[in-house]
């Protein structure tokens, strides 16, 4: 399995190049791998047929690691933020549609295990208690993807529905990866990638779904 890490001054992440959504993080480098081969299992149960032929690494030493990047103060907060430089790179329509099937699994693990979580009480989310409850957990990805959607250089409407900025989202990634969204922004920062975008909107719906499960006990 091919990955890619980043560290920042607190955390690292490894992300799994070619399975959008396997991504873990740890306070080291070795966390970060250690924590990726310890979800693979979990990643496939979430994704069913989006995760068809993935083999599950026997531990780090399994790991292909193509690439180690500098991580970021997004990083150390608690999200995969580094671009890798071959995400910039346009891929064919039908690496594309394989990543985004991936995505709307993603999608849709989320959707399946906050639903079976309504209305249930779920326990802290750390020793110090805490958390978001399903419904707000649910708003928070929702309005992330939308965040998501300007980061690559879309639209979407303020208070849309999720099923709404899902759809602008796609439409983002495929209009960006065709070359039909510039590479920078009007303040001139760097737009996401689609490649990118789409690992890190998956990897953000999966997070959560695995925090709903664990907190359901």
């Amino acid at each position: 399995m091919k990955v890619y890490v980043e560290t920042g001054e607190k955390k690292s992440f490894a992300t799994a190049v070619d399975w959008p959504g396997l991504a873990r993080g740890g306070k080291t480098t070795e966390d970060a791998l250690a924590a990726l081969v310890a979800y693979v299992p979990r990643y496939v149960k979430s994704m069913g047929a989006a995760a068809k032929g993935l083999k599950a690494p026997a531990s780090v030493d399994d790991l292909d690691v193509i690439a180690r990047l500098a991580g970021n103060k997004t990083t150390d907060f608690g999200a995969p933020d580094a671009i890798l430089p071959a995400d910039r790179e346009r891929i064919s329509e039908r690496q594309l549609d394989a990543a985004v099937n991936s995505l709307q699994a993603a999608w849709a693990a989320f959707a399946t295990v906050a639903g079976r979580a309504t209305g249930k009480t779920l326990g802290p989310s750390g020793p110090r208690g805490g958390g978001r409850s399903v419904e707000k957990m649910t708003d928070h990805v929702r309005e992330a993807d939308g965040g998501y959607v300007s980061a690559v250089g879309g639209k979407s409407k303020p208070g849309a529905a999720w099923s709404e900025i899902q759809r602008d989202f796609i439409a983002a990634v495929r209009l960006r990866n065709a070359g039909e969204l510039p590479d920078f922004g009007p303040r001139g920062g760097e737009r996401w990638p689609a490649t990118f975008a789409i690992r890190r909107s998956a990897w953000h719906a999966l997070d959560h779904a695995w925090e709903i499960e664990d907190r359901l006990g």
